[in-house]
């Protein structure tokens, strides 16, 4: 049982919180961290006269916040994902009090490597991929798989870096570096990837202002597609096959303290991994934040 004084404190969070444009399941997580780390509070034996109001006093705040920080460490022993978890929440609990945040550090997540997809995974992804209904993200999402290349290469391209004819094809794609980076030219192997690029061109010169730009692909104002509306093209397609992984906890998954839900996917409300390839040449998943996805050139797609 908390205190009076920390009932009251609860109780008022929970009514600010209530207000918030947040998820019922998100405003119950904060509450439930806030509650943790006020039952702390009430029983860690802190002198108020010594170390002041962690309540109402910003010092005090942040000497409880950083002392719960390492009784969590080295008492609880909780995960350090759940750490930054209920840190986060408790900078909610104290912008909302208006004290805001205080001041201690995250913890540090550990990091995951890449996971592989199997064959039959890859099968399901091109699937998806042919039938997106969108030439130019059909495009954005087989040129890293057949090229090789990486998402700024791909919107990097311009039309004159193509070249095709009825059995071969090649692209000149600029890498990073100085001066422009260094160009090279890869040859067009597949006839997939060169289908989809003739299908691309064809339907190119519809778009807005297409005329305007050199940029292969556009956006729908016909500027060059950005680098990170082309990672949600791919992000995208992975969720459509079933690729969504959900961030661990203290990773990003919960909505960001006093605003909105952190921005997610069009498709799920969850963190996805994007394509790349591994050195072996076998795809594997990375990490990267999605936005809405831009597909056909309506009046809201990018």
């Amino acid at each position: 049982m908390l205190s009076v004084e920390l009932t009251a404190a609860l109780a008022r969070y929970q009514r600010t919180l209530a207000r918030a444009p947040l998820a019922a399941a998100s405003r119950a997580k904060y509450t439930a961290r806030v509650r943790g780390f006020l039952a702390w509070l009430d029983t860690a034996g802190r002198d108020p006269d010594l170390d002041g109001d962690p309540l109402t006093d910003p010092v005090a705040r942040d000497g409880a916040v950083r002392d719960w920080r390492t009784w969590a460490k080295t008492t609880a022993r909780l995960q350090p994902a759940t750490i930054n978890n209920t840190l986060a929440a408790i900078d909610d609990f104290y912008t909302r009090r208006g004290l805001g945040a205080a001041t201690a550090r995250r913890e540090a997540l550990p990091r995951r490597a890449p996971k592989a997809v199997g064959s039959r995974d890859i099968t399901r992804y091109l699937r998806a991929v042919e039938h997106c209904g969108s030439a130019r993200n059909t495009v954005v999402a087989l040129l890293p798989f057949y090229a090789g290349l990486r998402i700024g290469e791909v919107v990097g391209l311009d039309v004159a870096d193509v070249s095709l004819s009825a059995r071969k094809g090649s692209l000149r794609v600029r890498g990073k570096g100085r001066d422009g980076g260094k160009l090279r030219e890869l040859p067009l192997t597949r006839p997939e990837l060169r289908t989809a690029l003739t299908h691309w061109l064809d339907q190119r010169p519809k778009w807005p202002h297409a005329q305007d730009s050199p940029a292969l692909l556009l956006n729908r104002r016909g500027g060059r597609l950005s680098d990170r509306a082309a990672r949600t093209i791919i992000t995208d397609l992975g969720e459509h096959v079933g690729w969504v992984q959900t961030p661990p906890a203290g990773a990003g998954s919960d909505p960001t303290p006093c605003g909105t839900p952190s921005p997610l996917s069009s498709c799920a409300a969850g963190r996805t991994r994007s394509w790349s390839p591994t050195s072996s040449g076998t795809p594997a998943w990375t990490p990267s934040a999605p936005t809405p996805n831009p597909t056909t050139p309506t009046a809201n797609a990018p």
